[in-house]
């Protein structure tokens, strides 16, 4: 029995999105009245999103499904700057036209996941770079710095954790969290928007962003953050050692997209088909309990869901194929990743590394020394193996099970 009477929060519960909610009373009857329109910020550092970031969207998409405003907010004028939290360094900084780029690139994922338009309950996306480089710097300090103490500032895990490990922090990077706050009261402002969403590692900029709210416009704001999402091995969501796990198609082929989800962890597959797919939770249910080699069939279902929802109907047939296809040794596949050696051919550990199966030479020489390298079916040990192909041939290069690759002239 759910502890909430709206709909919104109702589905966010029993799907596992809750972690910590400001007022759960209050933002519960407020949902149950009326539309909410909710916002998440996303940075722009890159053309596509990843993996991690995947859980965040699947929130805008439930505030959606309930009946409410998803704003996406792309952080086109906080890119500028860079968000400390979780590092340890500075950020490089962006041009506007590679910020820009990334936006449009991004949008394309939001695009498949969210409907967008002029409706009550039509998603929006904004850049807060529109109102943030028009904010002057003396208008900010008089307006917003009042309402900020560096004592406060300081205790921020993303300050205090750089600090505490002697790394610097720039007072441009300083900045971040009260332009972070300033978004939602520019969104309250232009939207009427009353909930901000985010990971919990944005509890503290979420709060920040409420208190700026009552404080500038005698507004009542709401937060509501997931919990920190990782692997049942406690590895943490959208990294393997090849790099990130990328959501759009220009930074990640849909067949090495749809094989992360089907090596899902066990433990992992009915949080995951909650937390990412639009299964009913009854057949969620049932697929969960399949124990045994059975559970594989539950992880081909989510691999095919998600796939379906970030990169259409007709990738996740044709990534489930190659699938299909490759496990079963009858041919090479069409939608495997594909590598050209050129004429003069390629040593096997730069092509191991190439393609991402290994993060370095080094672990592609570990790797052959296991004898999980095959080429053409044939176990590979030696690094110093040119792999070279002939004109219109193919050859197929597996990483243990789970890994294959095309390898062309």
């Amino acid at each position: 029995m759910s502890t909430y009477n709206s709909q919104l929060l109702q589905l966010l519960e029993e799907r596992g999105y809750i972690h910590q909610v400001t007022d759960p009373g209050a933002l519960d009857e407020l949902a149950a009245e009326q539309i909410v329109p909710g916002y998440i910020g996303f940075d722009a550092t890159a053309p596509s999103l990843h993996v991690g970031s995947l859980v965040q969207i699947m929130m805008l998409r439930r505030l959606q499904q309930a009946g409410h405003k998803p704003i996406v907010v792309m952080g086109g004028g906080t890119t500028k700057i860079g968000d400390p939290s979780g590092k340890d360094e500075s950020r490089k900084l962006l041009t506007p036209e590679v910020i820009d780029d990334n936006i449009a690139s991004i949008r394309t994922v939001f695009e498949r996941l969210l409907t967008f338009g002029d409706g009550p309950t039509d998603a929006v996306m904004v850049n807060n770079d529109e109102w943030l480089s028009s904010l002057g710097y003396v208008d900010l300090l008089r307006d917003v710095g009042p309402h900020f103490t560096i004592n406060r500032m300081l205790t921020f895990d993303s300050v205090r954790l750089r600090l505490d490990r002697e790394q610097p922090l720039t007072f441009l990077e300083f900045n971040y969290m009260i332009l972070q706050a300033y978004d939602f009261v520019e969104l309250a402002r232009r939207f009427d928007c009353r909930l901000q969403m985010g990971g919990s590692d944005q509890w503290g900029n979420i709060v920040n962003g409420m208190e700026l709210g009552r404080r500038m416009e005698g507004r009542d704001l709401f937060g509501l953050t997931t919990p920190l999402l990782t692997t049942a091995d406690g590895a943490k969501m959208g990294k393997t050692a090849a790099g990130a796990v990328w959501l759009n198609e220009d930074q990640l082929a849909a067949y090495d997209f749809w094989q992360y989800w089907r090596n899902t962890d066990d433990r992992d597959v009915g949080r995951f088909l909650r937390l990412f797919t639009d299964l009913p939770l009854s057949e969620i249910a049932r697929l969960e309990a399949l124990e045994g080699a059975a559970i594989n069939d539950a992880k081909v279902v989510l691999a095919n869901e998600v796939t379906k929802l970030v990169r259409g109907d007709e990738a996740a047939k044709a990534a489930e194929a190659t699938a299909r296809e490759t496990f079963a040794g009858s041919g090479a596949g069409e939608d495997l990743p594909t590598i050209s050696v050129g004429d003069d051919g390629m040593r096997i550990g730069a092509v191991l590394t190439e393609l991402g199966f290994t993060a370095s030479n080094g672990e592609a020489k570990r790797k052959l020394a296991e004898g999980a390298v095959k080429l053409d079916d044939e176990t590979v040990r030696d690094p110093a193996t040119l792999v070279t192909a002939q004109e219109g041939q193919s050859r197929r290069l597996s990483l243990g099970k789970k890994k294959h690759a095309i390898v062309t002239r």
